[in-house]
């Protein structure tokens, strides 16, 4: 029986995805590295600690980041002006959110299901992302990536949320719009919805996804049918 929905942040709640295709190159740029699009989708949702020696992309298996870059990359220094550079352009433009997000949470609260995010970003960012579009109190439980050891593609995080929700996994659907966000959650055993954002899923994530939906809005008939 579903119990409990489990959202992703960045590109499935918030268009925040393209802002940091932009801004990790830009600041990868600023300092030399040529990276391009095709490298910041390969580490969407990867834990610093999966990024930096290991890169999967669209192209299929490439090179770590220093493989890549060279040996002088540094992954925090890059990151550290990424982060600069975004919050300046938030500050200035603000967040959009995604389509059909407020349709799907006034469902749910229409459900009495639970609702936790379960995002890569740190707790502060977490919290001034969502506080800024109004729904930070709408979610029971915040995981963030600063509040676990093993980020996404591993699992920690949605078991994290499971049990914090007081749930087991399988009574959870995940809500993800990457392809190593779907590869956690379907690890911990929760059921992955695909809402695409920048990319479509590959064949090896299809696999893997309990369904796939064109916007946060669809995702109300996943629940639907599996409430009844």
């Amino acid at each position: 029986m579903l119990k409990g929905v489990i959202f992703d942040m960045d590109g499935l709640m918030i268009d925040t995805e393209k802002l940091l295709t932009r801004f990790w190159c830009e600041a990868a740029n600023h300092y030399g590295y040529p990276m391009t699009k095709e490298h910041v989708l390969g580490i969407r949702s990867l834990a610093a600690k999966y990024a930096i020696p290991h890169l999967k992309g669209i192209f299929g298996a490439i090179p770590h980041l220093k493989g890549i870059f060279g040996e002088d990359f540094d992954y925090y220094k890059v990151r550290g002006k990424r982060i600069e550079l975004m919050n300046e352009f938030i500050r200035q433009n603000g967040i959009e959110k995604k389509k059909g997000l407020d349709e799907l949470l006034d469902y749910l609260d229409s459900t009495g299901l639970k609702k936790a995010v379960a995002t890569a970003t740190d707790l502060q960012r977490t919290t001034l992302y969502l506080g800024s579009i109004n729904i930070i109190d709408r979610f029971d439980k915040l995981i963030c990536g600063n509040m676990i050891e093993n980020g996404k593609p591993a699992p920690d995080i949605y078991l994290v949320a499971a049990k914090e929700l007081e749930l087991d996994p399988s009574e959870c659907i995940a809500l993800e719009d990457s392809p190593n966000g779907i590869r956690s959650a379907h690890t911990a055993g929760c059921k992955p919805v695909m809402i695409p954002d920048l990319s479509q899923p590959d064949e090896e994530t299809k696999k893997l996804l309990y369904a796939c939906c064109d916007d946060l809005s669809k995702v109300i008939g996943v629940i639907q049918k599996l409430l009844r």
